[in-house]
């Protein structure tokens, strides 16, 4: 089985374009799973069996959905595995664009829209900056001028990253994707031993432990402060 992990910010159209390059996949006779992680709430589960594909939803609530990603991918591996996928995509959306949920070695890809501005790729970090694919959605709702500039500030961010602009609603450009996802070379078995391509968010402070109390004398653990004294 090959696994992919497809993360980007809220609304970028994820699910939009997993639907349409899963009919791809599925024309050329592969079965394909999805795993959705999401933080408080999410229907996307239905839309994918809806499709007849079939999803398991994963809502992290209080934790931080990086550490809740990377505690249960194990699990859900295990079941694509069990269920005779060729393929399993897990989904996140990256609530804080500082999430990093890819793996080594396991193909990565981050969505995004020409919407969000263009300064945006600037704004996201390894959820971008590590992705071996780079999805840029909504491109049809912006001129010719401001998709090329937002694709090469997406590619100044990540230059090692193949670029690929998507239409979520017609499908156009999901073909080629779906025909990058699938490598029969890149199975896998299991994730245990396996790195992050980078550390998550890091924090263990008093307001994790549910702390709701505002002031220093409240504060304890990994702290940190603003500096006021430096303008730059």
């Amino acid at each position: 089985m090959n696994l992919v992990t497809i993360s980007g910010p809220p609304s970028s159209g994820k699910t939009s374009v997993i639907l349409k390059t899963i009919e791809a996949l599925t024309r050329r006779g592969l079965k394909v799973g999805v795993v959705k992680f999401d933080c408080l709430y999410t229907d996307d589960d239905v839309l994918y069996e809806k499709a007849g594909i079939p999803v398991k939803k994963g809502l992290s609530g209080a934790m931080c959905p990086d550490h809740y990603f990377i505690s249960n991918v194990e699990e859900v591996t295990q079941w694509g595995i069990k269920e005779g996928f060729d393929l399993l995509i897990s989904e996140s959306a990256g609530l804080c664009n500082r999430c990093s949920p890819y793996i080594k070695e396991i193909k990565a890809v981050c969505v995004i829209d020409n919407l969000s501005g263009v300064n945006t790729p600037k704004k996201i970090g390894p959820m971008l900056k590590s992705a071996d694919i780079v999805v840029i959605t909504k491109g049809d709702i912006v001129s010719q001028a401001e998709r090329e500039v937002f694709a090469s500030r997406v590619n100044l961010v990540n230059p090692s990253a193949v670029i690929m602009n998507i239409n979520g609603l017609t499908g156009q450009g999901s073909f080629e994707l779906s025909t990058l996802l699938h490598d029969e070379k890149n199975s896998v078995d299991t994730l245990v031993g396996r790195e992050l391509r980078f550390t998550m968010p890091s924090a263990l402070c008093s307001y994790c432990l549910g702390e709701t109390r505002i002031g220093e004398s409240y504060q304890m653990g990994n702290v940190r402060k603003i500096n006021l004294e430096n303008r730059q």
